[in-house]
Formats: structure tokens, sequence, C-alpha cells
């Protein structure tokens, strides 16, 4: 039997991690002090993302963060402050909490997710 569902998994990873809003997320990216990294799918990463961004899927994150890992993308253990995104918010909260628990401080999500930042105007490359 299920002792969690995925609304209180998410209530728990949004009450550990910081949540930046759509238009924080565009002036962060406008003065280039963050890396944001894209857990969505990478068919949905091509399909468009927010330019600049680095893809790690949720399904790898732990390896992709991990320097220790044949997966490892150092861009996330730059030492920047990460912000993650997904389609709607849900995943990046999920991911962002697997990093903080990982030891990365340096981390938040974009609530909205990618949705959020086109429909807000935000620009999207493929």
């Amino acid at each position: 039997m299920l002792t969690k569902g995925f609304k209180q998994c998410l209530a728990e990873a949004n009450a550990a991690i910081e949540t930046v809003s759509v238009e924080e997320a565009r002036r962060l990216h406008a003065a280039g002090d963050v890396l944001f990294v894209d857990v969505r799918e990478g068919t949905e990463h091509v399909q468009g993302h927010i330019p600049g961004s680095v893809s790690a899927p949720r399904g790898f994150l732990e390896f992709i963060a991990d320097p220790e890992s044949p997966m490892h993308k150092p861009a996330l253990s730059s030492g920047r402050r990460l912000i993650l995104y997904c389609a709607s918010g849900g995943r990046s909260a999920l991911a962002a909490k697997t990093l903080r628990d990982m030891g990365i401080a340096q981390v938040c999500h974009m609530a909205g997710g990618f949705g959020g930042w086109v429909q807000s105007g935000g620009p999207a490359e493929r």
C-alpha cells in the first residue's frame, strides 16, 4: 500500500527548497548570474528550452550532478546558483530537493516551469 503520495512528496519538497517566480527567474537570466537546469526529458528539451540552460533529465539527475559519475556535467558543480525548471514546476521542485539532499546549497526551482516562462514572454530556443 502506498504510504506517501505525490502531493505529500511535493509539499515536503516545496517546504525544504527555495522557489523563484518566473519574473524573478527572467531577471536573473538577463543578468547572467545563474545557471538554468532543465530537468525535463531530453525530448522535451529539444522541443524548446531556456537559452543557455543545461539539460539534466530528472531520471539521471543524481548521476549528472555527482562529479564521481561518468555522466557528470561540470556545469552543475560550477558553484553557480542553479535554477531548475520542468514543464510546470512539479518535477523541478522534487529535483531541487534531491540536489539539496546531495549537498548542493545554491539550488532553487522556478514556479510555473517552462510553460510559465514562455507564457510570460521569456526567450526560448530549440
